[in-house]
């Protein structure tokens, strides 16, 4: 199979997925937003599942590929940008994130489904590590903050908002500035917090904490 024609079937499968949702969505959906016919995918793929575990590998490198996008002249800044990234600019995309969802649920019995979120799980975690270690060598964050531990409460509230905004609606942008506050008052030192702040409000582009 030609790298075009697997790109082609994998922008189908999330095509197909946000129109459908996980369980409703066939081959035949997503041979339908593709030029072949439902018996070439089965050529490539054996079926609805492992061109789903297919799916969450293309997706994991276009996930790695955004976390390492937010910049910022401090760690403070990069950890504020990748929260802009990962929970306030997801919104855009409810049928994508109800989706996921449901895949997310199929994990606790569906091995392949689970080793591949784990991975998702593990890159997010990796990436906020190395930026709360780089702040406190740096001394932006305070230097008895655990960076173990700040990157398993990051992720599971991060993972938490985009459950919460799927299932009942709830604004990103609300836990996103309660996260901004821990960030501020819990990471970092008192003339981090200040910089950072002056920093967020002068520079265009970058939202505000009161967002």
């Amino acid at each position: 199979m030609s790298a075009d024609t697997a790109t082609g079937i994998l922008h189908a499968t999330h095509d197909a997925l946000c129109k459908h949702g996980y369980a409703e969505v066939t081959m035949q959906d997503i041979a339908d937003e593709t030029d072949l016919c439902k018996a070439s995918l089965h050529y490539h793929y054996d079926g609805k599942h492992d061109l789903l575990v297919a799916y969450l590998d293309h997706l994991y490198e276009r996930f790695t590929d955004r976390l390492t996008e937010p910049a910022g002249e401090t760690a403070a800044d990069r950890l504020y940008n990748l929260i802009d990234t990962f929970i306030v600019d997801r919104q855009d995309a409810p049928a994508f994130q109800t989706a996921l969802l449901e895949i997310k649920a199929q994990s606790p019995y569906d091995e392949a489904f689970r080793n591949r979120l784990e991975r998702f799980d593990d890159a997010f975690v990796r990436e906020v590590r190395g930026i709360v270690e780089d702040g406190i060598e740096e001394g932006t964050f305070d230097g008895d903050v655990d960076p173990d531990a700040v990157a398993s409460f990051l992720t599971t509230f991060v993972n938490g908002v985009q459950t919460r905004h799927v299932g009942v609606g709830h604004a990103p942008e609300t836990s996103a500035t309660v996260l901004r506050a821990y960030i501020g008052d819990t990471l970092c030192t008192d003339l981090a917090t200040d910089e950072t702040a002056t920093s967020r409000t002068t520079s265009e582009g970058v939202r505000g904490t009161t967002e």
